[in-house]
Formats: structure tokens, C-alpha cells, sequence
């Protein structure tokens, strides 16, 4: 049995290039799918964020359109109330590493908000990167990847290629023209590789011990890489 660490975004919504406060958080179906996939292998689960708060989902993520039709909406949202690990997550700040034999990232414009330029988070990222340890991050959750700087402010994901939500898909869900910046602009920025799948389209990047997904889609996949990594 191997111990996996989630960290979920604190925010509970997303501000925009106006200031308008979106509502958001994680998304519902790249935490439930990962987990049910660790859970069935046995492995043991902890979810952090940042100061112990308890996560929000997206409201939308639970939406019969964004799961395939209302017995799809029916089974994410049951899914997610079964998940005790989120109801009672510890704070990111006291999170070791070490103690952890994998760290997956979901999404959700949440991570826009706080993982994005949250220094804990970054320094949990550069080390875990850094060991060796499997490390997963899916589809907004690359936001995080922007916080984890070098002492001379690099970023210590540049080079690396990661999958991440793209641009073309936050202007096909409406959000590239009201969004203060696009994931995929800012990690090229920085110097990460970003490699654009279809949109909506299951799509995986594998990197020595880091495993990206582009979308809600690709959480399940990534959840596979990342049980081969553990195996």
C-alpha cells in the first residue's frame, strides 16, 4: 500500500480580469476518478489545502452537462460525498513530502486563484519533483506549477513537458476573453513545455516522474500512468 497525498485548492471561486468573483474551486471528476482509481489498488489517501480548509467544489462540475447526462451528475456527486479525505484534509503547510509516496494536483479554476502563488505548495512541488516521487497534475491544476521557483526564480518546472489545460478550450468554455491570464500562455512563459492535445479529448504527458492531463478527461488516464509508477 502506498500513500498518495491530494492537494485541493482552498478558493472557492475564481477572479476575473474585472474583478468579478467567479465561483469555482476543484473539479468534481478529476478528484472522484483518481481517488476511486488509488482507492481500488489500496493505496491510502490524505488531501491538503492550504490552511486545513475544507475544499469547495465547482458547482459546475456536478452539472448533468459536464458529466455525460444526469446519471452521470447523480454518481460524480455521490462519489464526492463518500470521500471522507476531503471533508477532513490537513493544512498544506504541514505537509511533508517525504512522508507521501506519490502528490496529485487536481483542477478546477480554483488553483487560479490560490495554488497558483501559493509558496507552501510551491516548495512541496520543487521538492517532491526533485525526489523522484510520482507527481500528478490535471487540467487547471498546472496553476500550482507557476508558484514552485528556484532560489534565483526560475521556475523549477521549466523544460519539463506537461499537458494542461489549453487556451483553445478555456475560449471554448468562454473564459479566455474574461480570464486576468490563460495557464497555457503563463507555463510557456516560464519556460514549461506545454503539449496541446484535441480539446476535450483525453490527453496524458509523461515526464520522468511527472504525469500532466490536459482536461476532466484525462484524470482517469493520468490516474493509470501514475498506479504504474506506484506498482
Amino acid at each position: 500500500m502506498s500513500k498518495i497525498l491530494f492537494v485541493l485548492t482552498g478558493a472557492d471561486h475564481w477572479t476575473l480580469a474585472d474583478g468579478t468573483e467567479h465561483p469555482s474551486g476543484f473539479w468534481a471528476e478529476e478528484a472522484v476518478a483518481p481517488y476511486e482509481a488509488f482507492k481500488a489498488a489500496g493505496h491510502e489517501i490524505t488531501v491538503a489545502t492550504p490552511g486545513g480548509v475544507v475544499p469547495t467544489v465547482d458547482a459546475g462540475s456536478l452539472a448533468p452537462e459536464a458529466n455525460g447526462g444526469q446519471e452521470g451528475a447523480d454518481r460524480i456527486a455521490a462519489s464526492l460525498a463518500s470521500i471522507d479525505e476531503i471533508k477532513n484534509p490537513i493544512r498544506l503547510e504541514d505537509a511533508r513530502p517525504a512522508d507521501y509516496d506519490a502528490v496529485f494536483y487536481p483542477g478546477g479554476h480554483g488553483p487560479m486563484e490560490d495554488l497558483a502563488v501559493n509558496a507552501a505548495s510551491g516548495q512541496l512541488l520543487v521538492d517532491t519533483l526533485r525526489s523522484g516521487t510520482p507527481l500528478g497534475v490535471v487540467c487547471h491544476g498546472p496553476a500550482a506549477l507557476l508558484a514552485a521557483t528556484d532560489a534565483d526564480g526560475s521556475n523549477a518546472f521549466a523544460g519539463r513537458e506537461v499537458a494542461a489545460f489549453s487556451n483553445a478550450e478555456e475560449t471554448q468554455a468562454g473564459f479566455a476573453d474574461r480570464a486576468k491570464w490563460l495557464l497555457e500562455t503563463r507555463l510557456a512563459e516560464a519556460g514549461v513545455k506545454v503539449r496541446v492535445g484535441e480539446p476535450w479529448a483525453p490527453h496524458v504527458v509523461v515526464d520522468g516522474n511527472l504525469v500532466t492531463g490536459q482536461n476532466p478527461a484525462s484524470s482517469a488516464p493520468l490516474a493509470a500512468e501514475l498506479l504504474k509508477k506506484l506498482a
